[in-house]
């Protein structure tokens, strides 16, 4: 479990993140949403120990985040960013190997190549392995980096808007596949989504942020519902149900 108390951060004299308690249950997905500023990004990065908070702690399996050491934590937490951007020309193989690096400081072994072939096999890209990652689709690149992710192989899977750029077809794909991660491997999958629906249908439970504060947290089914939305994104909602998942429309 991942325990957040009372963390702030704040940039230029303004809290971005303000006074967030949060107990982050294990095995399950966790959608961080909100409007853009609410805080999303910049709470996931305190939570990979990417950004340092000013104040408040945070407890990872009962342990004090900052007393881990960088590749030891590496190895619980794995995060990917809403950019990313390559410089270098690699095959998709190669990408995928930088995921076992807190294991192998670049020195591969049986049991990496292990885990890299199960991400490349898990994410559908065996046909893909020898191909150039610049020469790929935004789907494809999307589902490369993930693979990456998924051979790091940690407790704890951190993902800043993965559904970036990607097309409705390509979106469920991601989805489902963090489903599967989630219910196979009993991966805790913590992310920033910018669609409620995406959030709606694929999470266990959501965390609603606004001007940098946790408006509310719970489970999904329990967070899916007109007055608390429209507190949190200021517009109104129709919620509606369909196979036991709530649908929110706020075009009307």
């Amino acid at each position: 479990m991942i325990s957040l108390k009372n963390i702030t951060k704040t940039y230029k004299n303004t809290p971005v993140v303000k006074n967030v308690t949060l107990e982050l249950p294990k095995g399950k997905i966790i959608s961080l949403v909100g409007s853009n500023g609410a805080g999303k990004s910049t709470l996931l990065g305190v939570i990979a120990r990417v950004l340092n908070p000013d104040d408040g702690q945070i407890i990872i399996n009962e342990r004090n985040i900052e007393d881990y050491k960088t590749r030891l934590l590496a190895q619980h937490i794995s995060i990917l960013k809403q950019s990313n951007h390559l410089n270098l020309k690699l095959a998709v193989k190669e990408l995928v190997a930088f995921g076992r690096f807190p294991y192998s400081q670049g020195k591969l072994n049986t049991t990496d190549q292990e885990k890299i072939n199960e991400a490349l096999t898990f994410l559908e890209l065996d046909d893909l392995k020898d191909r150039y990652v610049d020469e790929l689709s935004g789907g494809q690149k999307q589902r490369v980096f993930l693979a990456m992710v998924v051979a790091q192989d940690t407790d704890y899977i951190l993902l800043d808007e993965p559904l970036n750029n990607l097309d409705m077809k390509h979106s469920v794909q991601i989805m489902k596949t963090l489903q599967a991660l989630c219910k196979q491997k009993g991966k805790t999958i913590i992310m920033v989504v910018h669609d409620i629906n995406f959030a709606s249908q694929y999470s266990h439970y959501i965390a609603a942020l606004k001007s940098g504060e946790i408006k509310y947290f719970g489970k999904t089914q329990d967070i899916i519902e007109p007055k608390k939305l429209k507190d949190v994104f200021d517009i109104d909602f129709e919620i509606l149900e369909h196979n036991n998942k709530k649908i929110c429309n706020y075009f009307n």
